[in-house]
């Protein structure tokens, strides 16, 4: 991939080299955006888990190194994976809809010359839904760990809602991500049936129960959590949406977690 803006130090012994690491699956729409963001990365390199779309060609064509998931187990080891095949330690996990700001870029790269240091670094995440910024909902405050050594920690095995467990200090980075999540509400929904499928065997794995008045009640409260105590009111139409959804998808993960028991 073409490297833009970087300029190489003096002394090359204090570089690191960074990879970019993406799990991807029918992106074609949004992963040209994401690639050119990190183009300046040392290598990026691409799991893609059954896309039926261009996706694989595109990231190929723009210089990632794409690979194949033989298996799907879940967020989690699918991660796992894409971060055993990077060819350096320090890594950076991206997302298909996710655009590194140019001020991230440049305090990625200052690290890249100066040090990383003994932690990991999380990142603040600025997410849109249907194309505007949320400010609320439960949004405003997404710092999310996304820059670290695997030497010193991995993402863990959930199947969904996985994060990174490392056994460094966290620190912040200052710059922003930018996610473009769930640019209409039939993808959102159908993110949302998949999670609320993965969540629900995994609650079920544990011992979990649940019934229709138990899922009604658990939708209800994600909703006014989301559209009250975390302000989404003040996100108008997009915010509404966004709550409204979620909270179907919430009701959804615990009646498929009610049917798993009953069956």
């Amino acid at each position: 991939m073409k490297k833009k803006g970087r300029k190489m130090p003096s002394n090359t012994q204090s570089y690191t080299h960074i990879s970019v690491v993406m799990i991807v699956k029918n992106e074609s729409q949004s992963i040209k955006k994401c690639l050119d963001s990190v183009a300046w990365a040392d290598e990026i390199v691409v799991l893609d888990t059954g896309s039926t779309d261009d996706t694989p060609k595109i990231c190929s064509a723009m210089g990632a190194k794409v690979f194949y998931l033989d298996k799907w187990d879940g967020f989690g080891k699918a991660r796992q994976k894409a971060v055993s095949l990077a060819s350096n330690d320090w890594v950076f996990s991206l997302d298909a809809d996710e655009i590194v700001s140019p001020g991230l870029q440049k305090l990625i790269l200052h690290l890249q010359h100066s040090g990383f240091g003994d932690c990991a670094y999380r990142v603040k995440v600025q997410s849109y839904y249907l194309g505007k910024r949320i400010r609320y909902c439960g949004w405003q405050n997404e710092w999310h760990t996304r820059l670290f050594n695997r030497q010193d920690g991995n993402f863990n095995s959930e199947a969904v809602h996985e994060s990174i467990v490392c056994s460094k200090p966290i620190c912040k980075l200052p710059g922003t991500l930018h996610h473009y999540t769930y640019p209409t509400t039939a993808i959102h929904k159908a993110k949302m049936t998949l999670y609320g499928d993965l969540g629900a065997n995994k609650l079920h794995s544990k011992g979990k129960a649940s019934n229709p008045i138990k899922a009604l009640m658990r939708g209800s409260f994600t909703f006014f959590k989301m559209y009250f105590l975390k302000a989404g009111f003040l996100d108008g139409r997009h915010g509404f949406n966004l709550c409204k959804t979620t909270a179907w998808g919430t009701w959804y993960k615990y009646m498929v977690l009610w049917k798993l028991k009953e069956s």
